[in-house]
């Protein structure tokens, strides 16, 4: 009897622990992007949306996108139909609307509009961390010839 109640504890806690760390906030998401310079994955959701909750339920429990969100990105979401802030410039008229930004708030593309499949996030994500390493490089080579 021990050994299930033990099992079943395992399991429950491997469960809860598996999903992405969601930042409760939008700006603390930027200060903590900032101080581990990391790009900002912000989704804007709503719970009665039908592609939001495929995301939800598909993508973003994928064991594989959850490690690559938890080890390289500070993720925060944002739900309209609970009154969430949501910045001005991100607003779309739909959703799921899904952002890469800079720590500063910047976006770095233009949003991915509505469910996407783990493959495609992944390349997605990918891609981000490219280009971020690619603007990291650049601002530092910038820095580096303005303090010369």
């Amino acid at each position: 009897m021990r050994n299930i109640l033990v099992i079943l504890l395992f399991s429950v806690v491997t469960l809860f622990a598996t999903g992405v760390k969601w930042e409760n906030d939008y700006h603390s998401a930027l200060e903590k992007a900032k101080k581990q310079n990391k790009p900002v994955l912000f989704i804007s959701s709503r719970h009665t949306c039908k592609y939001c909750v495929v995301l939800d339920e598909t993508t973003l429990r994928d064991a594989r996108v959850v490690e690559e969100l938890n080890k390289d990105f500070i993720s925060v979401v944002s739900y309209s139909d609970e009154r969430d802030y949501m910045p001005r410039e991100l607003w779309r008229p739909g959703t799921p609307a899904i952002w890469f930004l800079l720590p500063s708030g910047e976006p770095m593309f233009e949003p991915v509009m509505g469910a996407i499949d783990a493959n495609n996030f992944l390349k997605a994500l990918d891609i981000v961390k490219k280009e971020f390493k690619t603007r990291q490089k650049k601002d530092n080579n910038d820095f580096y010839k303005l303090n010369k």
